[in-house]
């Protein structure tokens, strides 16, 4: 088995040392440093190399926002962010999902909430509590306005069923759930998955679930 190797950011002393007791109690998961502040974390990340890091939004020195900007930001950069917040429609969330975040995690969580979610960023093949992330998504995506051109234009580098897959993607289905849907097999899911992120140069599926409801190409309920 792999260790994930987690990097825990938050000005709290309190909730990183909680933290890093309830992960390190968990099989194939090692806590490998704590991060004070953003610009603590930017450099434990370049000097950790850890496969996740659970970053808080609201940090002094610099925010957990601009941090992931920074983390996810350069080419070829695998390591994963998932971030902390006290409540699940929070502005600021959905503002960190734009930035690179791949998904969020009430800081209320249970041990084996915190641990699972972990494993989802790091395997980086599910949305992260899909509900509560496409409510999120969907709240904010209302804010935005009109769909932008250049993100509209991306969409048609995609093929038909690749564009079916997407949407379905951003209303929160599984591989599996998408292959019933389409009647398909599973491995034929993952292919078209795999080939959308690489066309449209985006990190996982919440990157994606993030695009759809950008581009329009998914509407919230009601709209």
């Amino acid at each position: 088995m792999t260790t994930i190797r987690v990097l825990i950011a938050d000005d709290q002393m309190m909730v990183r040392q909680g933290f890093t007791v309830l992960l390190n109690a968990e099989p194939g998961i090692e806590v490998v440093g704590q991060a004070v502040d953003g610009l603590d974390a930017v450099a434990k990340v370049a000097e950790l190399a850890p496969d996740v890091v659970l970053m808080d939004i609201r940090m002094p020195a610099l925010g957990g926002i601009e941090a992931t900007r920074r983390i996810t930001g350069p080419a070829g950069a695998t390591v994963k962010v998932l971030v902390l917040t006290t409540f699940d429609l929070d502005e600021y969330v959905y503002e960190a999902l734009r930035a690179g975040a791949s998904g969020f995690l009430l800081k209320d969580a249970s041990a084996a909430e915190l641990a699972q979610a972990v494993r989802v960023v790091a395997a980086g093949d599910a949305l992260l509590a899909p509900n509560i992330t496409k409510r999120l998504i969907a709240e904010f995506s209302r804010m935005t306005g009109a769909p932008r051109t250049p993100l509209k234009d991306r969409v048609g580098d995609l093929t038909e069923r690749e564009t079916e897959v997407l949407s379905l993607i951003a209303q929160g289905l599984s591989n599996a759930e998408i292959a019933e849907r389409l009647v398909v097999a599973e491995q034929t899911v993952k292919t078209h998955v795999s080939r959308i992120l690489v066309k449209l140069g985006l990190r996982d599926r919440t990157q994606a679930a993030v695009f759809a409801y950008e581009t329009g190409l998914v509407r919230p309920a009601g709209y």
